[in-house]
């Protein structure tokens, strides 16, 4: 009895090469190679039998020798000052799952803020043959430029290249102080104060911004006419309310430039008698949501929606691989959350 014959390939027994596509589709292995990576000179039906033969085989291209016909390595550097921060995290995590989708791997550096071990990552993520960098901030204010005399292109997000020309993805903040206005002023609140951080910091400023130029078009302005400024902390946010209250006690709304100012407001204006949000709507940002949730009451607040501005950075920086750079910044609109903190009347 004659014994059966035997597949051309036992899948089980080893991977599929270009020599075993080639075979199947008959065509020669330059062919298949043409093919898989779309190059010109290949016939509409060719192509096509070549793809079916690679389906059926299960065939997954070697990514080193696909790295040697592109020039591509299928890696990134994804270089942060901050990997413990609040912020910088969110927008790591969606610029990882954007590369997950596109199969690119991803080499994470935390340079500490420090500009000589920045530099030394750099040097050594070039040293991988990165096809890419995204540059993660630790703060919305803008970062010196790392320039242009490198091999590869590079995306800033969350804190803006200082340098025009360069590509940044950046949440609206001055959008987002907007929102904040138009929520309360939706509440029917015209009493309305500002409490922010620290005025050093862009976000704290521009959310200020903002709220100043929604409430200018409704033809009103902040209480004593300018916001207050102080620290991100919740011990700020009750002193600052026992200041408003002493002397605009009929105040009925609060912007505060952050979730923890805006808790600290809530346990002051709870202290003084004051009932939220029917006497006064509190309105908080950053949506950090172990404290906007556990406030109480919770704390309606503006999501910057972090992740997706890391999601941005890395579409634009696949764009910039592919040649298809935009320079300039590109900023991620907000959204509104609204919870217990306010309320229609």
């Amino acid at each position: 009895m004659m014994p059966e014959r035997a597949d051309p390939i036992d899948k089980r027994s080893r991977p599929a090469t270009l020599r075993d596509v080639a075979q199947l589709a008959g065509v020669s292995i330059a062919t298949v190679s043409k093919s898989l990576n779309g190059r010109d000179h290949v016939r509409p039906e060719t192509r096509e039998r070549v793809l079916r033969a690679a389906e059926k085989l299960n065939f997954a291209p070697n990514s080193l020798a696909q790295g040697l016909l592109t020039g591509r390595t299928g890696t990134v550097g994804l270089l942060t000052s901050d990997m413990e921060g609040r912020f910088s995290l969110p927008v790591m995590m969606g610029a990882e799952d954007a590369f997950g989708t596109g199969s690119t791997s991803v080499f994470l550096c935390d340079a500490r803020g420090d500009a000589i071990r920045e530099q030394h990552h750099i040097r050594a993520l070039l040293g991988r043959r990165v096809d890419g960098l995204i540059v993660v901030g630790d703060k919305t204010d803008p970062r010196p430029s790392l320039g242009h005399a490198f091999p590869v292109p590079i995306v800033y997000a969350y804190a803006p290249s200082d340098d025009p020309r360069d590509i940044s993805v950046i949440s609206d903040n001055v959008g987002a102080g907007s929102l904040a206005a138009e929520h309360v002023l939706s509440c029917g609140r015209r009493r309305i104060a500002y409490v922010s951080g620290d005025v050093t910091y862009a976000a704290a400023r521009d959310r200020v911004e903002g709220a100043v130029q929604t409430l200018g078009a409704a033809g009103l302005e902040l209480l004593g006419g300018e916001a207050l400024y102080g620290a991100w902390t919740e011990e700020w946010g009750r002193g600052a309310i026992r200041t408003l209250l002493a002397r605009f006690p009929d105040l009925d709304a609060v912007l505060c430039g952050s979730d923890q100012i805006a808790r600290g407001a809530l346990d002051a204006l709870r202290e003084s008698g004051r009932s939220v949000p029917s006497e006064v709507a509190v309105m908080a940002h950053d949506n950090w949501v172990p404290i906007a949730t556990q406030a109480r009451p919770p704390l309606s607040t503006i999501d910057m929606r972090l992740e997706l501005v890391g999601r941005r950075a890395a579409e634009l920086l696949f764009e910039a691989i592919n040649g298809e750079g935009r320079g300039g910044i590109h900023s991620v609109a907000t959204k509104l959350v609204t919870r217990g903190s306010t309320a229609l009347v």
